[in-house]
């Protein structure tokens, strides 16, 4: 029976959270990890020239790793990007936005924190998955701008400063009528990682959604649609990670990749 070669991008380390649920989803899939390590962190970047090189970032994975599926397991580059990339390649892929619609349907106190990258909490889709599903809510939107990095500095083994971590997430606990934030959204796939650390440093307890479950459903679901390419032997291996700079080959970076999954990497050469 063919494998589905699925093919995992993100700007740093946060889809490994999505590449677990998929692992754990579609046990047989042949998993290639992407990171555009050398355009890490995607927050930051003004919107134009950040899908420009999305675009010539995936372009050259893709002829890389020739996959079934494509998942943009990076919330900023899928409320940006997905549209163009679906545009402009033939393979077909699942985005990553964040999860305000399952928010909106399980908070009891009307009251929601959603805690995303700056890009993603300033992108028009954010707010048009507000308007369209939690309208009825109270959406306290924070772009935490060193959360991601945080939770990439855990994963490589180094002690998370849970002083500056509260800091950081502190503006999605809001009180408000007599009510309190109840749901939190974690709307970037570093998040995750940091679940533990954000529940001892949150002021009361609340319902945090990962959506990695929900997007590993979709891509399984896609990979059974599609028709699948087959055996490659020029392809990457199963559990290799694909970056696009050498700087991240240090030896904590790439023991972090092998404790997810992803023992073998390679830097790609990006078109000029």
């Amino acid at each position: 029976m063919t494998k589905p070669r699925i093919l995992l991008f993100d700007s740093g380390m946060g889809g490994l959270t999505v590449a677990r649920a998929v692992a754990k989803q579609i046990p047989d899939a042949h998993l290639i990890y992407s990171a555009d390590n050398a355009g890490f962190p995607y927050g930051a970047w003004k919107e134009k020239p950040l899908v420009e090189r999305i675009r010539r970032v995936v372009g050259a994975l893709v002829n890389r790793a020739k996959p079934d599926v494509v998942v943009v397991a990076c919330n900023t580059a899928s409320t940006i990007a997905i549209a163009d990339l679906r545009a402009s390649f033939e393979v077909p892929f699942v985005g990553t936005v964040p999860a305000i619609k399952p928010a909106a349907a399980q908070t009891k106190s009307g009251i929601i924190g959603v805690l995303a990258t700056p890009g993603t909490v300033n992108r028009e889709y954010t707010h048009s998955l507000i308007h369209t599903y939690a309208y009825h809510c109270k959406v306290f939107l924070h772009g935490a701008p060193r959360l991601a990095e945080i939770a990439e500095q855990k994963l490589r083994g180094h002690p998370v400063n849970m002083a500056e971590l509260a800091d950081e997430v502190a503006p999605v606990f809001r009180k408000r009528d007599g009510g309190r934030t109840d749901v939190v959204v974690l709307g970037c796939t570093h998040y995750p990682l940091l679940t533990e650390e954000i529940s001892k440093v949150a002021p009361w307890d609340v319902t945090f959604i990962d959506p990695s479950p929900a997007i590993a459903r979709r891509v399984a679901d896609v990979a059974e649609e599609t028709v699948l390419k087959g055996p490659d032997a020029n392809a990457p291996a199963h559990g290799t990670v694909l970056l696009t700079a050498a700087r991240s080959e240090s030896s904590e970076t790439l023991a972090a990749y092998a404790s997810m999954g992803f023992p073998k990497h390679e830097i790609i050469d990006l078109p000029v």
